[in-house]
């Protein structure tokens, strides 16, 4: 069959079945070699390539352990259907070419869930983790604790209390790689078919992982205060996840008066409970540190859930959950069997990189730098002050804009992106189907330098100001 005119190499590396099945696979997958058609018989092909027979009955047999190709008794072998890999491959090769389209097209991407890893302390990690491998205990290699190693969720109790003022045992805490999988684990521990309220602007990636479970969502309209606890009321639900120390995406805080009335609803219901997602507690930049809302809780009814990717960087996969007592009984019984998701190596040098007191001097280094970005992006901002009101300061990781001049969102970010600058909707954050107009937009500045800062937003004057 003279379509495979395989150029076999000694040089490759690589055996001579694995060219031929390399070859063959990829023109079954590109869509050159289709679906019924036969291919040569393994004498013959043997003897175009002036290799042994046993060498193509290798590739041949590796094909159809995968379902490339399928044997026909006494007739050969033939390409199995692959229509749909087509379809796939097709369709995510055309997603990719659009990301990067649309990637190219912005010269500045002022994301929300950018964050700045210049000053990481590379030294400090690595010689943390060079330490740890070489020292030889052999119980770092054990499965450990399902709620993660100890000593780290001693270290984590103690940081917790002092920084949050979260009261907690270590042994109330879950370790867990993302707060996606603690999410997940919660679903077991709360039961199956639970009724969660949240706020109608809401973090997206949690509302899109509850949505996968069997749990029925009421969106639970919000003011400037945070989530109406009177239409919670009313909803019905028995789990209600917010943000109160910074509310994503309005940056809001939810003042003390409003913390007693959410507090007061989860105490009237023995089965209500307040899942407390603390994700950038860390980043304040006027007035003090505000505390957990779990720092309030006199009646263990709030579930406290924390990061470590946001204060150090995305890789650390590390976060934890703070269970209330009664919780906690119920995940031993039932759910301890789980394993742990973390790398006991992983959570050994976390735990020395706080007990040394480099996260301390990181985070200290990282709020300066912060609160400079901060304080440069707020002062471009008010320079726009007869265009737009400026709200979500002086915490987190992003501010927001609403226009006074009637610019609906769509209009902000479309001509915005005509100047090759990348800005975000509040829309983005809605959970309601139906979602109303809104004219403000999110500038987050993590991310970016001081430099791309400026340039950024004269850019955006001018585009703004037409």
């Amino acid at each position: 069959m003279n379509e495979l005119t395989i150029e076999l190499s000694a040089e490759d590396g690589k055996c001579l079945y694995e060219q031929i099945y390399e070859y063959i696979r990829k023109e079954i997958r590109e869509g050159k070699l289709l679906q019924d058609e036969k291919l040569p018989s393994t004498r013959a092909l043997a003897s175009f390539l002036q290799v042994s027979r046993s060498t193509v009955e290798l590739a041949y047999e590796q094909l159809l352990s995968e379902g490339y190709i399928e044997a026909i008794p006494y007739k050969g072998y033939f390409v199995c259907r692959m229509e749909e890999l087509y379809h796939i491959e097709a369709r995510a090769e055309e997603e990719e070419r659009e990301k990067k389209r649309q990637d190219e097209k912005y010269e500045i991407d002022f994301s929300p869930n950018g964050i700045e890893m210049e000053y990481f302390p590379y030294g400090a990690w690595k010689r943390i983790s060079k330490n740890t491998l070489i020292d030889d205990r052999k119980e770092m290699f054990a499965l450990g604790s399902p709620q993660g190693d100890f000593e780290l969720r001693s270290t984590i109790a103690k940081y917790l209390h002092g920084s949050r003022g979260v009261n907690c045992f270590p042994e109330q805490i879950i370790v867990g790689a993302g707060n996606d999988f603690l999410l997940m684990l919660l679903e077991k521990i709360l039961g199956r078919h639970v009724k969660i309220g949240m706020e109608a602007k809401t973090y997206k990636r949690a509302y899109r992982i509850f949505n996968s479970f069997a749990y029925e969502i009421h969106p639970i309209r919000q003011d400037g205060a945070g989530i109406v606890v009177e239409e919670l009321e009313k909803s019905g639900v028995s789990a209600v996840y917010v943000m109160p120390s910074h509310q994503f995406p309005t940056g809001n805080v939810m003042p003390i008066g409003r913390r007693t009335e959410l507090l007061k609803w989860a105490y009237e219901k023995e089965e209500r409970y307040i899942i407390e997602d603390d994700y950038d507690s860390e980043f304040r930049y006027k007035g003090k540190p505000i505390p957990s809302l779990q720092a309030s809780d006199k009646m263990e009814k709030v579930i406290y859930i924390g990061t470590f990717s946001k204060a150090i960087a995305p890789a650390i996969r590390i976060s934890f959950m703070v269970l209330p007592k009664r919780l906690l009984k119920y995940y031993k019984e039932n759910l301890s069997f789980y394993s742990s998701t973390v790398s006991r190596i992983d959570q050994m040098i976390l735990n020395e990189f706080i007990k040394d007191g480099y996260f301390e001097r990181y985070l200290n280094k990282m709020r300066k730098v912060y609160k400079s970005k901060h304080d440069l992006l707020v002062g471009e901002c008010r320079k726009m002050e007869n265009l737009f009101e400026l709200s979500g300061e002086n915490a987190g990781l992003h501010v927001l804009l609403r226009s006074r001049k009637g610019k609906t969102e769509k209009e902000l970010i479309e001509s915005a992106a005509g100047c090759g600058i990348k800005v975000y909707g509040l829309s983005d954050g809605y959970i309601t189907e139906e979602k109303e107009e809104t004219n403000t937009v999110l500038l987050g500045y993590g991310g970016l330098s001081e430099e791309e800062i400026k340039r950024g937003m004269e850019q955006l004057k001018k585009a703004w100001s037409e």
